[in-house]
């Protein structure tokens, strides 16, 4: 599951460049918020997991690993859409104010749970003898 992860990573790596280089050139610094949830949320937090369930790969493999894994990446992407769809107002999702809350209430709880299923899996099945050497 590691190697998931961190190609996972890359994806929000450069989609978080993307939105930084689209920041700069415009001068449209109300992305912010959303800018820094691509490269946390996204980047940063998804491979540093990838770096951990490489290094214990049967906290990935468990069913906890794989629990996290499908939430976490399931819900982020709505979390992170609706955190820029919030900021295009007035315009195409002006009006879209419900959806917006379910994904980011949905996605925001996906991404909760995965987090917290991750943390046990992190007590329950990360052990020193398990690590890859």
């Amino acid at each position: 599951m590691g190697a998931k992860w961190i190609k996972i990573a890359v994806v929000y790596f450069i989609l978080g460049i993307a939105v930084g280089l689209f920041m700069s050139s415009t001068i449209q610094l109300q992305w912010a918020a959303a800018h820094a949830h691509v490269n946390l949320a996204g980047w940063a937090s998804v491979g540093i997991t990838g770096a951990i369930y490489s290094l214990y790969p049967k906290a990935g493999n468990s069913t906890l690993g794989k629990w996290h894994f499908w939430l976490y990446n399931i819900g982020l992407p709505f979390l992170l859409l609706s955190m820029f769809m919030i900021q295009v107002r007035p315009g195409p999702f002006a009006g879209w104010g419900m959806l917006t809350h379910i994904f980011t209430f949905g996605g925001g709880t996906a991404v909760a749970v995965g987090v917290i299923l991750f943390i046990a899996n992190v007590f329950l099945n990360v052990r020193a003898s398990d690590r890859l050497t």
